[in-house]
């Protein structure tokens, strides 16, 4: 007991002591707070060592029972930081305020302490250097994230200042520098820090400490929401601790300020717009969420008269429709869809429902935005089946008709929607039946749609004075017009009529729906417009009319002449049009798919479609276009080529360069061999005789055995390329005789007549591969026949390879022959060449030497005189002919050439009627005259001169 009391006594006289000392002078040793000449309260230099003996005053067995030098010191030392905290001393900063936290729940006293150093937390934190933002970075974060711990302090001003402070630490506004060499952290950096720290996701799990104080909560969701609109990692962070679901259950709690509804719809809208919105529904998909959220839409349009409400009320409902595109969610079951739906086709449908009986509204802009919200929440809950029934209940169908007449024929009772609002709600209805009426096609043929919508489409093509106004993005391409109803109008016929359903058809064909949908094709303009909206009013056009005529001789006969008139013209589309991104390449498959639906299968459509060179189209349009129109192109004319007149165009069409049309088949053939890798050498020969076919897809799915439902890859292969196209069209064609075909034409030309034998072969290779791949043995008979079968196929492609190979081989010698004869003909030249210099030189040395124009006359007379007869007597009845013609006078020059014919057989009587007249040919060879052999005719015809004497 005495040691102890003289520990305590002696304990007492040092602090009497220390107590002494601190009165006497006027700072504290344990911090160095200086006031500099620009004014009081700048922080110059806090040391370290300092903050220590503050930690060791509040900690130390001997001081930690000191409230009053404790609660001293503690305020010495907020005034020191009144500018903010140093980066450097954030640890031991956040060391004191632990512990005042820890002690204000015994001794309140510290609790004003914690609040002002939680004020100054609000503050950008300080740093002396550049380095000290990277230096102190997870000291930072972790006294960011200690500060959102403390909402676990029962404190209401605590909790307050805790919130306002982390709002006021991510405020955009500057801060002036508190003191000489010390700079506030950035905007960036902060947000930076507080994501890293989570302490958006520590506010949201506080949630629960706050439910009935209601000041508090207010504080709270105002951080959350100044969190969740700045970071998108704040969002994920907050939807991590289920903010949705939490904040969704308590924003009808009672409030009449109403910042609680307001707040959570601001958070639960940020978090839609910068977190994932799949994990917001899935948080939202229970019922006590849409409760909710129906009781706080319901109430803000019941009760809600001012433009903040309604702009609530419209947030509240992009929120709902957001879940209802959720299937899981229970939107049916809660008995809001039914409400919705209510609502949807008011006022348009009167309704004795309490909800609508004292709705009032005001037609401004937020219950326009209202009126399309719910016609655009309809459209998302069709995709649940269930919603049809409620659909049919609350009349949608017959709401929509009544949305979708033309302005002019609308009649108002009191106040209404203005024009531009009109239009925009007629827009949206046309979108939304697009959807809607697949779904009701009883309630659809009630309302008597198909007539409604050709009244419509007759309005849109009528020359009056309307002028589009509408500003939505329904209208985008047709403002200033009626282009927009024109082209919602026939989407939503192209959607019904691909219903196929008969009733619905035949009505529309006996409406005259043909007749005016080629009319509005005509007068839309040719295919090469620029206009992108036009070009898809053209594509849903033509579907509409090759869905209605394509299985009915009758309704092609309706299309008619000014069908195919139409046709051709869009078969005459530029082709450099396929590529320019504005959907010309969709209208000509369009237009193909009329010509195969509208043309073909009616004789007299067929004949005129000929007549117009529809087949030379065709066929040029496979020359231009890309290959994924190949197939439907080739599926329309092999159709056609039953058709014996069009065979006659088939081999009359010539491409550019002179193409045929069996060598741009087997141009095809060879471009989808390619693509698909199919072996062949270097030449186009069969390089694999087993498979002589098979492609590089059919090799990977070798492996595995394809179940009995499934078609297998050798019969998937029919429909997925061209090939049997092109093998059809041979068929057709034939196999010989066919023109304009190359040496390549006929190695490729050898494969496709033999293409069914070896797809033939192909499948029943496969079938042993599968009865081998599931362990299943033929029996004998089977597995000699299967390995027949294999052999005859291999055979066959041996054969064929071989009949390739001696085409290769005539060619060679084709070439060959070709080429001596390229080098005969050079000779040939080179010879003429040379007799040409060689004439020309003996004519230059008869005129330049008489010695030489002497020797040439007198071999010219000996030429002539041995080509003379000889004398016989003249009982022998021969008849002589003299050369020598009197008076002509012999030349040294050459002159031309003459060809003098033997006397007949009848005068000579003889054999010695051959007899020729000699032609002398003088050239000069090396400088001297010589005789030359008797002249042939190819020599005559070279011969440039000679004199007869």
């Amino acid at each position: 007991m005495l040691a102890s009391e003289t520990r305590i006594t002696k304990s007492s006289h040092a602090m009497a002591r220390v107590s002494k000392t601190h009165s006497r002078k006027p700072g504290i040793p344990v911090v160095n707070h200086t006031i500099s000449a620009k004014g009081k309260g700048e922080i110059t230099s806090v040391k370290p060592s300092d903050l220590n003996r503050v930690l060791r005053l509040l900690t130390d067995p001997l001081t930690v029972s000191l409230k009053d030098r404790h609660l001293f010191t503690l305020k010495k030392l907020v005034k020191t930081y009144q500018k903010g905290f140093l980066l450097r001393d954030l640890e031991s900063i956040f060391k004191i305020v632990g512990i005042c936290a820890e002690k204000s729940k015994d001794h309140p006293e510290y609790t004003s302490i914690l609040y002002e150093l939680l004020k100054i937390c609000g503050l950008p934190f300080l740093k002396e250097k550049t380095s000290d933002e990277v230096k102190y970075t997870d000291i930072a974060k972790q006294s960011l994230s200690q500060l959102g711990y403390l909402m676990r302090v029962p404190n209401a001003d605590v909790r307050l200042q805790i919130c306002a402070s982390i709002s006021s630490f991510c405020n955009s506004a500057k801060t002036k520098p508190p003191g000489t060499g010390l700079q506030p952290l950035s905007l960036s950096s902060r947000l930076q820090l507080l994501e890293q720290s989570g302490v958006a996701e520590t506010l949201v799990l506080s949630l629960v400490l706050l439910e009935d104080q209601l000041a508090n909560r207010l504080q709270l969701l105002h951080t959350l929401q100044v969190l969740s609109c700045t970071s998108e990692v704040n969002c994920e962070l907050m939807l991590k601790a289920q903010a949705a679901q939490k904040i969704c259950l308590h924003m009808n709690e009672p409030d009449p300020s109403g910042q609680v509804l307001f707040r959570s719809s601001e958070i639960l809208w940020n978090l839609l717009e910068r977190g994932c919105s799949q994990e917001l529904t899935d948080q939202l998909s229970n019922m006590d969420s849409i409760l909710c959220l129906k009781e706080a839409f319901l109430s803000q349009l019941q009760h809600g008269y001012r433009n903040y409400d309604h702009q609530l009320r419209n947030d509240l409902l992009v929120i709902t429709t957001l879940i209802a595109e959720n299937p899981k969610a229970p939107l049916i079951e809660s008995g809001f869809a039914r409400q919705l739906i209510l609502f949807a086709t008011y006022p348009e449908m009167k309704s004795h429902n309490p909800l609508t009986r004292n709705l009032k509204l005001t037609f401004n802009n937020e219950d326009f935005e209202m009126k399309k919200l719910l016609l655009n929440i309809v459209v998302v809950m069709s995709q649940d089946l269930s919603s049809v029934q409620l659909f049919r209940e609350g009349k949608v169908m017959l709401a929509l008709m009544y949305l979708v007449k033309p302005p002019d024929t609308i009649q108002s009772s009191g106040r209404s929607w203005t024009p531009v609002q009109q239009e925009e709600l007629q827009l949206q209805a046309l979108a939304t039946l697009a959807t809607v009426a697949p779904l009701m096609l009883e309630e659809y043929m009630t309302c008597q749609a198909n007539t409604c919508l050709l009244m419509l489409l007759e309005w849109c093509v009528q020359q009056d004075a309307y002028f589009g106004q509408g500003h939505s993005f329904h209208g985008t391409g047709g403002r200033g017009s009626k282009k927009a109803q024109l082209r919602y109008s026939v989407r939503l016929l192209r959607s019904m009529v691909s219903l196929a359903n008969l009733t619905v058809n035949q009505d529309l064909c006996d409406q005259g729906a043909i007749s005016l949908l080629l009319g509005l094709l005509m007068q839309l303009g040719g295919p090469d417009d620029e206009d992108a909206v036009t070009l898809e009013i053209k594509v849903d056009l033509q579907l509409i009319l090759s869905t209605l005529c394509e299985s009915d001789l009758h309704r092609k006969e309706l299309f008619g002449t000014e069908g195919v008139d139409m046709t051709i013209r869009f078969l005459k589309m530029n082709p450099a049009k396929f590529y320019s991104g504005m959907g010309h390449s969709r209208l000509i498959l369009s237009t193909v798919d009329c010509v195969w639906s509208c043309i073909i299968g009616c004789f007299t459509n067929e004949d005129v479609f000929l007549e117009k060179e529809g087949v030379f189209l065709l066929f040029d349009l496979i020359h231009s276009s890309p290959m994924t129109l190949h197939g439907v192109v080739l599926g329309a004319l092999l159709e056609l080529c039953d058709n014996p007149k069009a065979l006659t165009h088939v081999h009359g069409w010539r491409g550019p360069g002179g193409a045929s049309a069996p060598h741009l088949l087997l141009q095809l053939w060879r471009q989808e061999e390619e693509m698909l890798g199919v072996q062949r050498d270097q030449h186009g020969q069969i390089a694999d005789p087993v498979r002589p076919l098979v492609h590089a897809h059919q090799e990977e799915q070798a492996q595995v055995s394809t179940p009995a439902h499934t078609p297998s890859a050798a019969v998937v292969d029919v429909a997925e390329n061209q090939r049997c196209k092109i093998y059809g069209f041979f068929c057709k064609l034939g196999f010989e005789d066919l023109p304009g075909l190359t040496t390549e034409d006929f190695i490729t030309l050898s494969i496709v007549s033999r293409y069914l034998d070896f797809k033939t072969g192909e499948i029943w290779e496969e079938i042993s591969r599968e009865l081998a791949l599931d362990g299943v043995r033929p029996v004998t008979p089977d597995a000699e026949a299967l390995e027949t079968i294999s052999q005859a196929t291999e055979d066959t492609a041996k054969r064929v390879a071989e009949q390739q190979t001696a085409i290769l081989q005539r060619q060679g010698e084709e070439d060959t022959q070709k080429e001596k004869e390229m080098y005969a003909e050079m000779r040939s030249n080179h010879k003429q060449q040379e007799l040409t210099a060689k004439s020309w030189e003996h004519f230059v040395a008869k005129t330049s030497d008489y010695k030489i124009l002497k020797e040439c006359k007198k071999h010219q007379e000996k030429s002539i005189e041995s080509s003379r007869l000889k004398a016989k007597g003249r009982d022998s009845g021969t008849l002589y002919h003299h050369t020598h013609i009197p008076g002509l006078q012999t030349t040294a020059f050459c002159g031309r050439v003459m060809a003098v014919e033997s006397t007949p057989a009848h005068l000579t009587g003889g054999p010695l009627a051959s007899t020729d007249l000699a032609l002398a040919r003088v050239p000069i060879q090396g400088g001297a005259l010589r005789k030359l052999p008797q002249a042939t005719a190819q020599d005559l015809e070279h011969l440039n001169a000679v004199t007869v004497q």
